[in-house]
């Protein structure tokens, strides 16, 4: 979806409005708001529209794999929660090559797992199973073109199977994304945009010495190493999230599967043995880019439309559904109308401002390649472990972010 137009119209203005609220964007986030919205009784029912320029059998066979927070499964569960999640019930945070280490433990939260790891297929199956028998009226395989403000709604652009017209909406949620490169930088004066300069390869890796259900994140002075349980034989599978220069990655995309695998393993280190296959190779550029609003008249963004973050803690999609969960609550309280669109921007400030902080924070800070600095990094980590109230505050963030 294209960048707004304000262009009122008093003869548009006087169409009846074909939807309440009409979302863009079929993925996790605009799925999970499509299914709490159809859950919930409003003042007036509302009526609500979800588009997707793609079919939603296309993302079934996603292999990628994505962490999901517990806070988010509690919220998902409502609606559906995928049946192959695999639990994380330890993190383990270190870094390579120096000392300073920490550890977080399910059992010190009192839950049964901190988070879970999902392929995107899965989840996005899930959810579209969950909204397909509600009242959403779903348009697949169209596209959504530059929205129309009006003082009293917005009048967007699409384009289907049946031609192309003009839907009415009184709200328009802003629920695409992409990735990083994918987007452009944001406007100076409406948002954040910073290129890390690191490309993040991913693919799926067996070890020999596997550690169930353990989750680690590995900052070398390329950059972090994150390594995400998602089950298999002897559950010796993790997501690999492997982030470096772009001139190495361009490399190491090219290497033989032995030699790629003798590098993560130089880089990672030996603590789960022998990194012994690599399977569904790709990469991608990371970046931040975050608008300062998420609410423009009556348009308001969610997810990565809203922002996109490093994968280092693995936010984005938890912010992005804590997004969608206030919106969701905003819009059956107060009907769409501006009042809940100001209501949800301001309970969603903190958390907004909180995480994307600390994620750029971590990107930044633990892949400065100096020894001052990497000495620092360890005093942190090892001090964490002598303050529970700080290490516990942190781990709740991740998991829940701020509630308000």
């Amino acid at each position: 979806m294209s960048e707004v137009s304000a262009a009122p119209s008093s003869a548009t203005a006087s169409t009846p409005f074909d939807y309440d609220v009409t979302i863009v964007g079929a993925g996790p986030v605009g799925l999970a708001l499509a299914g709490w919205l159809s859950r919930r009784s409003a003042t007036q029912a509302l009526s609500v529209a979800l588009i997707d320029a793609r079919e939603p059998e296309h993302a079934r066979s996603d292999p990628r794999a994505i962490a999901v927070s517990h806070g988010s499964r509690m919220i998902l569960e409502p609606l559906r929660w995928p049946d192959d999640a695999t639990a994380i019930q330890r993190i383990h945070v270190s870094q390579r090559g120096h000392f300073g280490r920490t550890l977080i433990d399910h059992k010190e939260h009192g839950l049964p797992a901190l988070g879970y790891v999902l392929r995107y297929g899965s989840i996005v199956g899930a959810l579209a199973d969950a909204v397909r028998p509600t009242a959403v009226h779903w348009l697949t395989s169209t596209a959504a073109q530059t929205p129309v403000q009006e003082d009293d709604g917005v009048t967007l652009p699409i384009t289907g199977a049946h031609g192309s017209r003009n839907l009415r909406t009184r709200i328009l949620v802003n629920a695409e994304g992409g990735l990083f490169h994918e987007q452009g930088a944001r406007d100076a004066d409406s948002g954040s945009s910073r290129d890390y300069g690191q490309t993040a390869l991913v693919g799926t890796v067996s070890v020999s010495a596997p550690q169930r259900h353990v989750a680690w994140e590995r900052f070398t002075p390329e950059g972090p190493i994150a390594l995400l349980p998602i089950g298999g034989a002897r559950g010796a599978e993790f997501a690999l999230v492997w982030c470096c220069a772009p001139e190495l990655a361009a490399r190491r995309a090219q290497l033989p599967d032995d030699a790629f695998l003798r590098e993560l393993g130089t880089a990672f280190g030996n603590r789960m043995g022998r990194f012994t296959q690599i399977t569904g190779r790709a990469s991608f550029p990371l970046g931040l880019n975050a608008v300062d609003t998420l609410v423009k008249g009556r348009i308001v963004a969610v997810g990565n439309a809203a922002q996109t973050l490093h994968p280092v803690a693995g936010q984005g999609l938890n912010l992005g559904l804590r997004d969608a969960h206030a919106l969701a609550d905003a819009l059956s309280l107060h009907g769409a109308t501006p009042l809940a669109l100001a209501t949800f921007a301001q309970r969603r400030a903190l958390d907004r401002r909180l995480t994307i902080r600390a994620t750029d924070t971590l990107a930044r800070v633990f892949t400065v390649d100096f020894a001052p600095f990497a000495t620092l990094r360890g005093l942190a980590l090892t001090a964490l472990e002598f303050a529970p109230p700080v290490k516990t505050a942190l781990a709740r963030q991740m998991m829940f972010g701020q509630r308000r």
